[in-house]
């Protein structure tokens, strides 16, 4: 058998499979057997933990982050806010705000729900992996999907807010811009597919600063 007739034949079995499981669920909810997913008692996800007290303005945007901190640092007190509606991420020590950065998104509206809708996750992340990056300078990886990421997509699947189908996405990240293209970030132009984009020198600074693990709390 060709590899065409093999996939051909693969793709016609996997239909048949979903389409009897379908009529069996069907059947099983008409004797009352199963519940349609709406019927289902509705998913219910704690509130989203605020850590972080916004500061009023941008911070130190023109100086040195070496030269704010202490000489001799903790990287494990350091901390990160996001204020999507603001456009600023703030870098904090010891639960203080020191420095402010200009920040882009994707669709800067909302919460993330699913893969592919441009939004930026909320709530409470942490950077589970950094990196340099060949087009975008540096990354640094947040842990989306997590626990709390993963309920609000369950609840969004279930009040039909998005196709029962949907995957979650994942690869979020907060890293810079293609070189040279600094006026994205003043502009603010919402270029990404939801992370959260830096000006490389800032994005730079910051990577120099956080260790893996650190909170990144994620406002709208």
């Amino acid at each position: 058998m060709t590899r065409k007739k093999l996939k051909s034949s693969q793709l016609r079995t996997l239909a048949c499979t979903i389409a009897a499981l379908s009529l069996i669920y069907w059947f099983a909810h008409q004797r009352g057997i199963l519940p349609f997913v709406y019927l289902l008692p509705p998913i219910t996800c704690p509130a989203d933990a605020t850590l972080h007290t916004p500061p009023q303005t941008f911070l130190n945007a023109n100086q040195s982050i070496l030269d704010i901190l202490p000489k001799n640092f903790d990287r494990s007190k350091t901390s990160i806010l996001i204020e999507k509606s603001n456009h600023r991420l703030t870098l904090y020590y010891d639960q203080k705000p020191i420095k402010s950065y200009s920040v882009v998104f994707g669709d800067p509206q909302g919460d993330k729900r699913r893969e592919g809708d441009r939004k930026t996750p909320e709530g409470i992340l942490r950077i589970q992996d950094k990196y340099p990056h060949p087009d975008w300078s540096k990354f640094l990886w947040l842990d989306y999907p997590n626990a709390q990421s993963q309920c609000k997509h369950q609840r969004s699947k279930q009040r039909g807010e998005i196709p029962a189908f949907s995957a979650i996405g994942g690869e979020v990240g907060i890293h810079g811009v293609p070189i040279g293209q600094d006026a994205l970030i003043e502009t603010r132009t919402n270029w990404t597919l939801g992370c959260p984009a830096l000006k490389n020198k800032d994005i730079d600074e910051i990577y120099n600063i956080v260790q893996v693990g650190a909170i990144v709390e994620i406002l709208p």
